[in-house]
């Protein structure tokens, strides 16, 4: 005699989940449990879990052969997000509940020892895939059904213990008085409110260059003395950007659930996450990966928003020059031996550094410490394709007085001027694939100059000269069109093509 039992559950692999249907099945041989269908380690314990769970819950475990298959087989499960799925099949087919009520219902969660349910991550994208699919009942660990509540459509069901779960599908089985298991989760990380962009004091050229990369999207560098203020620009930038779409807002906080970053109760992540790593973080955390299945890193938990690295010629070389990738393609590829995995990664990158080493290699006040074979290999860690792809890059002196210039523009009265400039290009770059300067083709902002752009002057004479390659060429012509659009222009002129020049150049010949 044979029975079977079916459920419903998504697997997430990176940041795609996929609905997988668990069967259980029930033959009348010695008694074991077999779990097939790819899973990893923390999958394949849950035999023991689910077992545990449903002796406290006070139902029988079947003395019989019990055979359970996560499908599509092809596909890799890990994590112990299936647990609870696996339970209501075993369950359905030993008809301790009504296996006909439980399987067309998604079932989310880890079981613990003591039957009850616990939260997992990822239920944010793993509810939009069922939801999508059609399947709109959802069962979740009662921390988890706020989190699961802001996909429109689903009919969230939380609950507490195993038990819980059983009685709702029609088991007859008492449900004990049990204290649900809390989400223990980071938060996003965010620059603080508080902090105003005219706490800066004096930087003029420096406070523009933030604006410029704030309007259009633009990557940053900021080099000077200790104390010039870079990381005060820094922090402020993401109070220049205006607020996620509810597209984007949907998918920064996908992420943030796949990283266990994401607080459900005060809704979506509206604002611009921003990320600011430590200079000894391990190419793991930055880039994403870890032990066991790849997680989000830095780079991917500052989608949509900013990656701050300051005194980033302190960074591995490998982290900086892994950057590269996101930088173009605007996503992040782990590679594991099980596959690869891949995470959204358009940020905006903002780098600090000192001069040299020592901080000092200003030409005033202290003398530099430092040896010129110590200057020059602490220069080409930011050297080469990396710094190519950074459209600004700025010179930040020292501050010689405490007072002169009076104070700058706040946060709202340059963010006023940023949103004004990003609708611009939001207008402009409708029919296209991207909405921002920085992300546009150079062929089509050459294109929208005309056959014989005057403009285009200056930058030629660089390009020539060796002081671009065509890749900085086109990003100083996107910075270009980002002074345009914050004049108000329908276009740049050849003042602001020689002006996004020096903004990536400052000022030199490089």
């Amino acid at each position: 005699m044979t029975a079977l039992g079916r459920a419903l559950s998504v697997g997430l692999h990176g940041m795609t989940a996929q609905l997988v249907e668990v069967e259980a099945h029930l033959a009348s041989a010695l008694p074991s449990f077999t779990l097939v269908g790819l899973p990893d380690a923390s999958l394949t314990e849950s035999r023991s879990r689910v077992r545990a769970a449903v002796s406290s819950a006070g139902l029988g475990w079947p003395a019989r052969r019990i055979t359970v298959n996560l499908s599509p087989a092809a596909l890799p499960k890990h994590g112990p997000g299936f647990d609870l799925a696996v339970a209501v099949a075993v369950l359905g087919a030993a008809e301790a509940l009504d296996p006909t009520r439980s399987r067309d219902v998604v079932h989310l969660g880890e079981l613990g020892l003591d039957g009850r349910l616990r939260p997992v991550r990822g239920v944010l994208p793993a509810v939009a895939e069922a939801v999508s699919r059609g399947r709109t009942r959802i069962v979740v660990p009662t921390a988890d059904v706020a989190e699961a509540s802001l996909v429109r459509d689903a009919e969230v069901i939380g609950c507490t213990s195993l038990a819980e779960v059983v009685r709702l599908h029609g088991g007859d089985i008492p449900v004990p008085a049990l204290a649900p298991v809390p989400a223990h989760r980071g938060t996003a990380a965010q620059s603080p409110d508080s902090a105003d962009l005219s706490d800066v004091l004096g930087q003029r050229e420096a406070r523009h260059a933030v604006e410029v990369a704030a309007a259009g999207g633009h990557h940053l560098l900021l080099s000077g003395p200790p104390g010039a203020g870079k990381t005060m620009l820094a922090s402020r930038m993401p109070g220049l950007l205006p607020d996620l779409s509810e597209a984007d807002a949907v998918e920064v906080s996908a992420v943030h659930s796949v990283a266990g970053t994401f607080d459900p109760s005060a809704g979506l992540l509206r604002r611009p996450p921003y990320e600011d790593p430590h200079h000894t973080a391990t190419a793991p955390s930055i880039v994403g990966g870890g032990s066991g299945w790849p997680r989000p890193g830095a780079a991917s938990r500052a989608h949509r928003g900013v990656l701050f690295l300051d005194e980033a010629p302190e960074f591995d070389t490998r982290v900086l020059q892994t950057l590269r990738q996101p930088l173009e393609t605007g996503h992040m590829i782990v590679h594991r031996s099980g596959g690869a995995v891949r995470f959204p990664a358009r940020f905006q990158l903002v780098l600090a550094a000192n001069p040299c080493p020592c901080g000092q290699a200003t030409g005033r006040g202290r003398d530099c410490l430092c040896t010129p074979h110590e200057r020059r290999r602490y220069r080409t860690r930011l050297e080469g394709p990396l710094l190519d792809r950074v459209d600004l890059q700025i010179d930040v002196p020292a501050v010689r007085r405490t007072r002169g210039e009076g104070p700058g523009e706040s946060t709202a009265t340059v963010a006023a001027r940023v949103r004004s400039a990003r609708a611009a290009q939001n207008a402009r770059w409708a029919p296209y694939p991207w909405s921002l300067n920085s992300e546009a083709s150079g062929n089509e902002l050459r294109a929208l100059l005309g056959p014989r752009p005057a403009a285009l002057t200056d930058l030629d004479r660089a390009l020539e000269a060796g002081r671009l390659t065509l890749r900085g060429a086109d990003r100083v012509l996107r910075v270009a069109w980002t002074l345009a659009d914050l004049a108000g222009a329908t276009a740049p002129t050849r003042e602001d093509v020689g002006r996004a020049l020096l903004l990536r150049t400052r000022g030199g010949d490089r």
